[in-house]
């Protein structure tokens, strides 16, 4: 599966030729402070498979094992790379070309919901990482 995506203005673009996996909706606080919103849609691939092929994002330590990336222009969040997990990148999936082509399986976090975010999508529901809710 070939994927490519970037920022809301065009300076930053990104490809993948990897799997996706573990396609989910974030409620943490810390995805809905460095997005500006209440969730965050992401999808994970191989960082090896992972390329940026224009622009060159701009990155911060949003925790001690986390660095994300974000255009430096038009402050679009793209990807969330912990090392707890180095092979693996994690990219927001709204940032891609076709979003549609990897729609989330799950939401993650749900212990951090906002009290007015409800949803009524059907799809699992996870306290806080994939696992028992």
């Amino acid at each position: 599966m070939s994927l490519s995506g970037g920022c809301c203005c065009g300076a930053v673009r990104y490809e993948t030729t990897e799997q996706v996996f573990n396609k989910t909706i974030c409620h943490c606080p810390t995805c809905r402070r460095a997005a500006g919103a209440a969730s965050v849609a992401w999808l994970s691939v191989a960082l090896a498979g992972y390329k940026v092929t224009a622009g060159t994002p701009g990155q911060f330590r949003s925790s001690d094992a986390v660095i994300r990336t974000f255009c430096q222009a038009c402050g679009t969040q793209l990807t969330y790379w912990n090392s707890a997990a180095p092979e693996v990148i994690d990219v927001t999936i709204c940032s891609l070309d076709q979003p549609e082509a990897a729609a989330p399986d799950d939401h993650t976090f749900t212990a951090y919901r906002l009290s007015w975010d409800h949803s009524a999508d059907g799809k699992r529901e996870f306290t806080h990482l994939r696992g028992p809710s």
